[in-house]
């Protein structure tokens, strides 16, 4: 037997169990690997929360849970080494399995374009769970409005899981970024290279005393204030990208997400990491026993960076 979490019921994280379940096996084709670390994200518990969004995931009860892991290959049927994109038992991976990566073993395809990625040497377990839903939405929401050098761009949500991501590869394009945050994440977001304003009623007024200059692209990572305020700045509909207003965003600003980037995308970001020209805040870390309290707190939307589950 081996562990994973489920659920059988809609809900909060209450309805999350991490119970013995069978011991999968890699068939023909395919690799298990042995998970050592599960990245969350909002989509995760939001998944969890209502039949309506499980349904936009082709999710269905019972269901598992997560989608960004890493780990070790420890199984590989017949013709999974085969090829560039082959693995082979012993490799360390990461990537993404809908509503499956919280478990202790995990079996996919391979190759598995876009979904199987080798970790790169340097790049700890833990950090590389992280990257492929935060880091690709991350790209996806500054490629929609065609972020250049000279930019001065607003971030909505900046210090959370995709924020720290935006924020860093932002100001690696040559951007000078302004954040939204709670007044408890400024030094945090200074460290990040953003300059950091309160988010809240007056947003508008206050990004434009801090960039009389003016704002010329905005993101908004959480919800459509920060949108609302840059079209409010006169920044043309073109440049705003959100990633959580849903397909029609106000003011006909750009919609996107991780499913608009690609798996080269995930090679520029280990790439700047192991440069040192990113760094990949990680708030707290919970063992899976602790699976109710890590979504608890990841839920609660004021976390600094990312949560990651061990295994």
């Amino acid at each position: 037997m081996s562990r994973a979490v489920v659920y059988e019921t809609f809900g909060g994280p209450e309805v999350l169990e991490l119970r013995d379940v069978p011991e999968p096996h890699a068939g023909p084709g395919e690799v298990r690997v042995r998970v050592t670390a599960a990245g969350l994200n909002p989509m995760d518990w939001i998944i969890t929360s209502t039949p309506e969004a499980a349904k936009m995931f082709g999710l269905t009860l019972p269901s598992g849970f997560g989608y960004d892991f890493a780990g070790v290959v420890d199984e590989a049927g017949e013709g999974a080494c085969e090829g560039a994109g082959g693995f082979a038992v012993g490799d360390r991976v990461y990537g993404g399995a809908m509503a499956r990566a919280a478990a202790d073993f995990l079996v996919m395809k391979a190759p598995a374009p876009g979904a199987l990625f080798h970790t790169p040497d340097g790049i700890g377990d833990e950090v590389a769970a992280t990257l492929p839903v935060a880091g690709l939405t991350a790209v996806a929401a500054l490629d929609a409005i065609g972020l250049r050098s000279g930019d001065t761009l607003l971030v909505g949500g900046a210090a959370g899981g995709v924020g720290v991501f935006a924020v860093q590869l932002a100001r690696l394009a040559g951007a000078r970024v302004i954040g939204t945050a709670a007044e408890g994440t400024f030094d945090f977001l200074r460290s990040l290279g953003a300059e950091p304003v309160t988010y809240g009623p007056g947003l508008a007024d206050r990004v434009r005393a801090l960039a009389p200059g003016g704002v010329t692209a905005a993101t908004d990572l959480f919800g459509t204030e920060t949108a609302e305020a840059a079209l409010a700045l006169g920044v043309s509909r073109e440049r705003i990208s959100t990633i959580a207003a849903g397909p029609n965003p106000p003011g006909g600003v750009r919609a996107t997400g991780g499913e608009q980037a690609t798996p080269a995308d995930l090679e520029r970001i280990t790439d700047a990491i192991l440069a040192g020209a990113i760094t990949v805040p990680i708030a707290a870390t919970f063992p899976i026993e602790r699976i109710r309290d890590a979504v608890t707190l990841q839920a609660g939307r004021h976390v600094h960076g990312k949560i990651v589950i061990t295994l």
